[in-house]
């Protein structure tokens, strides 16, 4: 998907999208740099996009790791489908429904979660199941890493997780936050 088609994406379906433009290769790094690449057995991807994080996930992940990747626009979902790697799940499906598919996947815990949902789109109930679910499932000091272009959000990651570290990344359009929690 090209720039152009991923822009009108985003305005048919900012609710979902929550950007018009693609991560930039400085917020990808951002994102994953928190990622412990020699230990991650399951990692669970929401609101993967066009899969441009999936991507730099991929490139660093062990050959017996497994990327769930979870995304609710089908256009989005067919493209991240064209990806080539075994270790990719792409669930088209809300990410409330993560134990179903970790379940499905074999898989009893996650050890790190990036998401990219734009939360302060969704309805507060939905956003609070979601980070619930991805609490619930995230293993013991496993990580929460999501992207917000605003803090307005934070709150509702220290309420869940009790921490919250942020990290600016100004080197995208628009510039961007990405918040870390710890399940302790």
């Amino acid at each position: 998907m090209g720039t152009i088609e991923f822009f009108r994406e985003g305005i048919r379906n900012l609710q979902t999208v929550g950007t018009l433009t693609r991560s930039s290769k400085q917020l990808c790094k951002g994102m994953i740099k928190h990622i412990d690449f020699e230990q991650a057995q399951v990692i669970v991807e929401l609101g993967a996009g066009d899969g441009v994080i999936t991507k730099h996930i991929l490139r660093s992940m062990r050959p017996d790791a497994k990327l769930i990747a979870f995304e609710v626009n089908p256009k989005f979902c067919a493209q991240m489908r064209e990806i080539q790697d075994d270790r990719l799940i792409v669930v088209e499906d809300s990410a409330e429904h993560i134990g179903k598919y970790l379940a499905e996947a074999g898989a009893e815990e996650i050890d790190f979660v990036v998401s990219a949902i734009p939360f302060v789109a969704l309805p507060k109930e939905l956003g609070r199941a979601i980070v619930g679910k991805a609490h619930q499932y995230l293993k013991k000091s496993g990580l929460y890493i999501q992207v917000h272009y605003s803090l307005v959000m934070r709150p509702l990651y220290n309420a869940i997780f009790g921490n919250v570290d942020t990290n600016f990344v100004p080197i995208n359009v628009p510039p961007a936050f990405v918040l870390v929690s710890q399940k302790r």
